[in-house]
C-alpha cells in the first residue's frame, strides 16, 4: 500500500496491534528470563522474592552457587567458545575458497556440486550428527583393525563437534561470500595486472578488502551458529560438553536462576556483537574504494 494514501481507523489499530504482539512475541520471553536472574528464589520463575546477586556472586558457602563461582558452567562456556572460534575459522577459510571456486572457475558438474554443498543445511541436525559419528566410528575402527592406529580425533569429543558443526555451517559461510564475489568487477584485477601487480599483490589488495564485509558478516554467523548449536553438537560431543549440552543437562536436574544468569550474560555478549557489527563498515564501501 501507498503510505500516503488514507487507512480506515480499524486498519491502523490491527497494524498498532500487530506490531506491538509480534515485538512482545519475540522479546517478552527474553526480558522474564532476565528479570528473573536475580530473583531471591531457588527457581527460575514467579513468583518474585526480591532482588539478589547470588545467582551470579554467590559461592558454594552461601548455599547458592552462582555464575562466576560455577567452574563446571564457566568451563563449558569456555569450551564452547573454542569450538565456535575453530568452526569460525575453518567455516571462513574454505567458504572463500568454495566461493572463488564456485565464482572463478569452470568444469562440468558445477552447478550440481553447488546445490549439492545446500544439502546439510535441509538435513535436521541430530540426523546429521547421527551419520557423522556414525561414519567417523567407522573409519576410526576400520583404521585401528587394519593398522593399529588410534584416531581420537574420530572418536566422540570436541574435534569430531568440530567436524560436525563446519559440515553444515560452511555451506552458509560459502553462500554469504560468494553472494558479494558476484557483484565483485573483475576489470579491477585486470587494471591492477596490466599495472604490473602479481596475483598475491591483487588479492590482498584488491579482492579480499572487497570481501571484508562479507567475510566479517560469515564470521560472526558462523560463531554465533556454532555457539548455540544442540542438536548435532549432543550428538557428537564426549567428556568436554559445551554450553549448550551442559544447561540441557542442568534443566534435567532441576534449574536454578543459574541458567537465567547464563542467559543474560549471552544476550548481553549478543547485543555488544550486534553492535559492532553495525558500527563496522558498510557493505557497499569496500576499502579500496579510495
Amino acid at each position: 500500500m501507498i503510505a500516503s494514501l488514507p487507512r480506515p481507523l480499524w486498519l491502523r489499530a490491527s497494524t498498532v496491534v500487530y506490531g506491538v504482539a509480534f515485538f512482545a512475541f519475540l522479546f517478552l520471553p527474553l526480558l522474564i528470563v532476565a528479570v528473573f536472574a536475580f530473583n531471591d528464589a531457588p527457581y527460575p520463575a514467579p513468583p518474585w522474592r526480591g532482588f539478589t546477586l547470588d545467582w551470579f556472586l554467590g559461592h558454594d558457602g552461601s548455599g547458592r552457587t552462582g555464575l562466576f563461582a560455577d567452574s563446571a558452567m564457566l568451563g563449558s562456556l569456555w569450551t564452547s567458545v573454542i569450538v565456535a572460534c575453530w568452526v569460525t575459522l575453518l567455516s571462513v577459510l574454505v567458504g572463500t575458497a568454495n566461493a572463488f571456486l564456485i565464482e572463478r572457475t569452470q568444469f562440468h558438474g558445477k552447478q550440481a556440486l553447488s546445490l549439492l554443498m545446500l544439502a546439510p543445511l535441509v538435513i535436521p541436525g541430530v540426523i546429521l550428527g547421527i551419520s557423522i559419528l556414525a561414519f567417523a566410528s567407522r573409519i576410526a575402527n576400520l583404521a585401528d583393525d587394519l593398522w593399529g592406529l588410534e584416531l581420537e580425533f574420530l572418536r566422540p569429543g570436541l574435534p569430531l563437534v568440530v567436524l560436525g558443526q563446519f559440515s553444515y555451517i560452511v555451506s552458509i559461510a560459502t553462500l554469504t561470500i560468494t553472494a558479494r564475489l558476484k557483484r565483485f568487477d573483475v576489470t579491477l584485477e585486470e587494471a591492477a595486472y596490466n599495472l604490473g601487480a602479481s596475483r598475491a599483490a591483487v588479492l590482498w589488495t584488491i579482492t579480499l578488502p572487497y570481501l571484508k564485509p562479507a567475510l566479517i558478516g560469515s564470521a560472526a554467523i558462523s560463531f554465533l551458529m556454532s555457539f548455540e548449536n544442540f542438536n548435532t553438537t549432543l550428538m557428537l560431543v564426549g567428556s568436554d560438553s559445551p554450553l549448550t549440552v551442559m544447561m540441557y543437562g542442568r534443566m534435567r536436574e532441576g534449574a536454578t536462576p543459574v541458567l537465567n544468569a547464563v542467559s543474560l550474560l549471552l544476550m548481553v555478549a549478543s547485543a555488544v556483537l550486534a553492535l559492532t557489527m553495525m558500527r563496522g563498515p558498510k557493505a557497499g564501501e569496500p576499502d579500496h574504494a579510495n
